[in-house]
């Protein structure tokens, strides 16, 4: 499986959101700059976390995007299937599109089911709020 700049941009504009948590909202512009991301692709970006309610907008001068819930309520997997679709490494075990006309003889199915169930755990094991405490970490070496 490999992800797109969607869900890598995404994770990291998230992760940028969570850093300044509870202290009001983000311009865009600003996020891009610190992320050096296209402030365009952004705007695509947050529309769609918009809607899956990871995220709320305010408007006018002091507007900008902040997190629509806590960092530890928010966890990668949300931030990936949201950006990128089902998990997984084969269309056949998508998290959501599990059909296959092998399915019942497939071998392979098997070791597909446990590389999404691998990446499915990693992901939905770690917060926002994990994420900032690491980085944290890492600015105390």
């Amino acid at each position: 499986m490999k992800l797109s700049t969607r869900g890598e941009y995404g994770l990291r504009a998230m992760f940028e959101l969570a850093q300044y948590y509870g202290g009001g909202p983000i311009p865009l512009k600003l996020i891009a700059e610190r992320q050096s991301i296209s402030e365009p692709y952004l705007e695509q970006l947050f529309g769609s976390l918009r809607r899956a309610g990871l995220v709320e907008s305010t408007r006018g001068a002091q507007g900008g995007y902040s997190l629509a819930k806590k960092p530890e309520d928010i966890y990668v997997g949300d931030i990936i299937r949201t950006l990128e679709g089902p998990i997984g490494p084969m269309d056949c075990v998508h998290e959501e599109i599990n059909t296959c006309d092998r399915a019942g003889g497939c071998v392979t199915r098997i070791v597909w089911e446990k590389v999404r169930d691998s990446i499915t755990q990693v992901l939905d094991s770690i917060t926002l709020a994990n994420m900032c405490d690491e980085a944290n970490k890492e600015e105390l070496r």
